[in-house]
């Protein structure tokens, strides 16, 4: 490739990216999952549309692989313990309990409508077995549900994939051949030394990070983020569960009272929104519209047993033991959303050779795409209907993290050394540059928030929010006070930079 083709490969790929992220806004508006309009733009450039012919399923199966290990990583990092630790226990039964249900259920009914063969049928099934962590948490972000149906659904969507990881590459082998026993043990090892990998880097990392000072604060979002993928990659070389391993440590790391926690979330959702944007795309080029007809009949079959029979019986039989009100069910039987990760899943038999596996391909992605069109706007009023958004929902106050960049403002610290001026200060003699202001003081361990009349005392460390405009105005000054007091100007100290 000439530098020229380079540069050419690269303004296409930002064109696509930033008309992805602009179209982005539309779909989130109707709750239609951006997946469907990432694909849309795969079909568009691919073979049957601009031309773009790309048909190697290796490559997309690993740049898949690692595109839902960053996804996982991000959803681990931005889940709140808080909110799922009451139903860790019903998320874990609807994941393994759950997605074996739905496998057998929905390979019965291809097998015996479809008149696929078994392992075509327990392919398809395990495909479509696991809920899509990218487009469960797209529709939480627009609906609000009760935290308790928000976090289960949250949780079962992080735990799923990893089951239904398995059962795909088991039952690609060729020729197939499992016994029970082989395959409960392989799921038990891969599942319980995924968990115990996935706790023990993010345990470790988390110690680690709260005892080691790096040098820049962008650091940490690198190193925490890094820290899920070097949980996903060793579970993987243990040939264990690599997507559990990323998504508990994420959420082992996201929880445990890190630096920065906050620009942390934010570039995990900047890489998962690239991730999902790539993903997407590469998949819609994986399929060729024109081929996609003589299996629409044979999707949308294996979609109303999926939908109406499978999923349902899922919720019922993994929720047996828990008391989780019918409407409840009946929203988590109708939110069971698949996205990216059954594409991603429907390549692995195709990379492993199993005959007329490229059909399962074709199906799946119907599946998705008709499904999503059908649910993803629908879970809002369902929602409403069952009674799970009270009439107080719009009347309750959203409150997020945001980067002080974002609201245009900038944190500053400062710590008061013997030698400094500023000791006996009053805030109020301070004079900062309006709209600078002393949000928080820590003095001896106790944080407060200061008076106008509060003095500064040595040891002090201050939190200090400003503009960019202001900022240098605001060192100037207490450069100043530092060195001559409170009376700095009058001794002709400004406090510029020496």
């Amino acid at each position: 490739m000439t530098l020229q083709q380079l540069y050419l490969v690269l303004l296409a790929g930002g064109l696509v990216m930033l008309a992805s992220i602009v179209a982005t806004r539309a779909t989130s508006r109707v709750g239609l999952p951006s997946l469907l309009l990432f694909l849309g733009i795969g079909v568009l450039v691919g073979e049957d549309g601009l031309g773009l012919n790309f048909e190697n399923y290796l490559l997309a199966d690993h740049l898949g692989t690692v595109a839902l290990a960053v996804i996982l990583v991000e959803g681990g990092l931005t889940t709140r313990f808080a909110d799922i630790r009451k139903v860790l226990a019903p998320a874990a039964m609807l994941a393994t309990v759950g997605v074996a249900v739905t496998m057998l259920v929905t390979a019965a009914g291809a097998h015996l409508l479809l008149g696929l063969d078994w392992q075509l049928s327990l392919l398809l099934g395990a495909i479509v077995s696991s809920t899509d962590a990218a487009a469960v948490f797209s529709v939480l972000r627009v609906v609000p549900l009760p935290r308790r149906v928000a976090g289960l659904l949250e949780a079962e969507s992080g735990f799923n994939d990893a089951p239904a990881v398995i059962l795909v590459l088991l039952f690609s082998a060729t020729p197939l051949e499992l016994s029970p026993f082989h395959l409960v043990a392989e799921l038990v090892y891969e599942l319980g030394a995924g968990a115990v990998i996935g706790l023990g880097c993010g345990f470790l990392g988390s110690m680690a990070l709260r005892h080691i000072a790096l040098p820049a604060s962008g650091l940490y979002p690198l190193a925490t983020f890094g820290l899920g993928m070097v949980a996903f990659a060793a579970a993987g070389s243990a040939h264990a569960s690599g997507f559990l391993a990323a998504y508990l440590s994420s959420v082992v790391l996201a929880n445990t009272g890190l630096p920065h926690r906050s620009a942390t979330r934010s570039f995990a959702e900047g890489l998962a929104w690239l991730a999902q944007i790539g993903l997407f795309v590469l998949l819609g080029l994986l399929v060729d519209p024109s081929d996609l007809g003589g299996d629409l009949l044979a999707a949308i079959v294996v979609g109303l047993v999926l939908l109406l029979v499978a999923r349902p019986v899922a919720v019922v039989v993994a929720l047996a033991g828990f008391r989780v009100p019918l409407r409840e069910q009946v929203f988590l039987s109708w939110a069971g959303l698949r996205g990216a990760v059954p594409i991603v899943l429907a390549t692995f038999p195709i990379v492993e050779g199993v005959p007329d596996s490229v059909r399962l391909l074709n199906i799946v992605f119907i599946l998705v795409v008709v499904y999503t069109l059908i649910q993803g706007p629908s879970l809002k009023p369902l929602a409403h209907w069952l009674g799970l958004i009270p009439r107080e929902a719009t009347r309750e106050i959203q409150v997020e993290a945001a980067p002080l960049d974002v609201l245009e403002a900038e944190l500053l610290t400062m710590t008061v050394h013997p030698p400094s001026r500023l000791h006996g200060v009053t805030v109020l003699e301070l004079r900062l540059p309006e709209p600078t202001v002393i949000t928080l003081i820590i003095r001896d361990g106790n944080t407060f928030v200061p008076q106008p009349d509060t003095r500064l005392a040595v040891g002090d460390e201050l939190l200090i929010v400003t503009t960019p405009k202001t900022r240098a105005a605001a060192e100037r000054r207490l450069r100043a006070v530092s060195r001559r007091g409170k009376l700095a100007y009058w001794f002709g100290e400004y406090g510029e930079a020496e």
